[in-house]
């Protein structure tokens, strides 16, 4: 997996990107361990998702400032993101980490911002 990973300069770029190509909702995990796409009732299950593009990055100075930011899409073309901090902090359950192993993955270089 790390091959496919981009290491574009700063998360907010990378959201502002994909904001102008209307991109802008994300899938949340919530308590009950459910992931949901922003502003839907609908509970999705990994295989119902697709990884479509990995973002990589890292603090300048402090390693517990990384995040990666994951391009999803669902089986109906909707587009979503996840932003995942990582490192000594994690802004997700334990659950999340297996949720996010099962969703397949399928770059795509569409969204390749270099």
């Amino acid at each position: 997996m790390e091959g496919h990973i981009d290491r574009m300069t700063t998360l907010s770029q990378v959201m502002t990107r994909l904001t102008q190509r209307g991109i802008h909702r994300e899938f949340r995990m919530n308590e009950n361990c459910e992931m949901k796409l922003e502003n839907s009732d609908k509970i999705y299950q990994p295989h119902e998702l697709t990884i479509v593009k990995t973002y990589r990055f890292e603090g300048p100075s402090n390693p517990d400032d990384n995040a990666v930011l994951y391009l999803l899409k669902d089986n109906e073309g909707n587009y979503g993101m996840i932003i995942d901090s990582y490192g000594a902090e994690t802004n997700y359950p334990k659950e999340f980490d297996t949720y996010l192993r099962e969703i397949p993955i399928l770059e795509s270089d569409e969204f390749n911002f270099d």
